[in-house]
């Protein structure tokens, strides 16, 4: 199978570069093709601006929805986004690896999602109607494909559990695993996180590398987070709300999970 390894840590010399490494070989042992997007190694320009449309009209205003669409149709995109996005065509599953850095993905990772989710590409597709909102929550071009988040994280495990004081581990990446990859059509896959980076020694990295081993190993049989397709009756459209007879009288991100 094809599957991309993107990560987004600055340091080679660092546990997550450790585990790059440790996925990129485990990976290409068993067969699979692995491209990889080292992005601050690439020095990814995180921010998405007028540059990233050079064919753009620069007397008008510019729009980053608009003009994102127009250069996605007109293959007039910088190289470095096309590049990008034909990855993600290839890949039959991607791994989005970072440190968890301010309760969120790193700068660098985030400019990597907005500047390669162009209109027309990530967002923006198919009909709206009275029961069909746009190809998006389980449809859209990356449907079929496969992802999953490996976060590394210097509190304790219990600092992100249900009462801790982060908030539940879950929670912080809904916005990523429901928005960022669920969104345009991915099967997203329980996350791999590893917590007390710095309490990391020889016998813990060898428990990490062995359950982390076992996770790429059924990453194309493992069951994806069961969120709920947008079009598919559970919401009321275009509200885009549950339905009353749907975990009724709660609310919160666990809803949109069957």
């Amino acid at each position: 199978m094809n599957i991309l390894l993107v990560l987004a840590h600055p340091e080679a010399a660092s546990l997550n570069g450790a585990l790059h490494r440790f996925m990129l070989e485990r990976l290409a042992a068993a067969g699979h093709s692995v491209q990889v997007s080292d992005l601050y190694a690439m020095r990814w320009k995180p921010a998405l601006d007028a540059d990233d449309f050079p064919a753009r009209d620069t007397a008008a205003r510019f729009d980053p929805v608009l003009d994102s669409l127009h250069a996605f149709e007109a293959g007039t995109q910088t190289a470095d986004i096309a590049a990008e996005q034909e990855k993600l065509l290839w890949a039959d599953a991607v791994v989005l690896q970072f440190p968890l850095w301010w309760y969120s993905m790193p700068a660098i990772l985030k400019g990597w999602v907005e500047r390669i989710y162009a209109y027309g590409f990530a967002y923006g597709l198919g009909e709206h109607s009275d029961t069909h909102w746009g190809d998006r929550f389980g449809e859209g071009v990356m449907a079929g494909k496969r992802a999953m988040l490996v976060v590394t994280t210097g509190g304790w495990a219990s600092h992100y559990a249900p009462r801790g004081i982060n908030g539940p581990m879950d929670d912080l990446l809904f916005p990523i695993h429901h928005g960022i990859l669920y969104y345009p059509g991915f099967d997203v896959l329980p996350p791999y996180v590893v917590h007390r980076t710095h309490k990391v020694d020889e016998a813990a990295y060898a428990r990490i590398t062995e359950e982390l081993g076992k996770r790429l190993d059924t990453l194309f049989t493992t069951d994806p987070i069961p969120f709920r397709r947008q079009n598919a009756g559970d919401y009321e459209i275009p509200a885009l709300t549950l339905r009353e007879d749907i975990a009724p009288g709660k609310t919160g991100f666990g809803v949109h999970s069957a």
